[in-house]
C-alpha cells in the first residue's frame, strides 16, 4: 500500500474515531464502538470492514463476537503521531472552506 492509499483509508471521521478508540483500548468489539461513538451498528461495521480490507485493523473471533485491533505497531504509531500533531498545531488549516 502506498501512502496515498493509506491516508484515504483513514481519512474519514468515523474511521479515525474508531482508530482513536483502538489506541486507547487496544481491542474492542462492534458493540463497544457503537456505544462509545453513539453511531448505528451498520455504519460502524461498514467502516470496520473498510479498515480491515485496507489492512489497518485485524480481527479475531471471541465466541460470537469479533474483536478488533490495530494490525501492527507501525500503524498504531502513525495514528498516535497524527493525533498528537493535530493537537499541537490546532490552526493548521486557517481556511475553513478547504477542510
Amino acid at each position: 500500500m502506498n501512502g496515498i492509499s493509506l491516508l484515504k483509508c483513514i481519512c474519514d471521521e468515523t474511521r479515525f474515531e474508531i482508530l482513536g478508540l483502538l489506541q486507547k483500548n487496544h481491542e474492542l468489539c462492534v458493540n463497544d464502538f457503537v456505544n462509545e461513538l453513539k453511531k448505528d451498528q451498520p455504519l460502524v461495521s461498514h467502516h470496520l470492514k473498510i479498515l480491515k480490507k485496507c489492512g489497518i485493523v485485524k480481527s479475531r473471533d471471541e465466541g460470537k463476537k469479533a474483536m478488533y485491533a490495530i494490525s501492527n505497531e507501525q500503524l498504531s504509531q502513525l495514528i498516535t503521531n497524527v493525533t498528537k500533531t493535530s493537537k499541537e498545531i490546532p490552526n493548521l488549516c486557517l481556511d475553513e472552506s478547504c477542510c
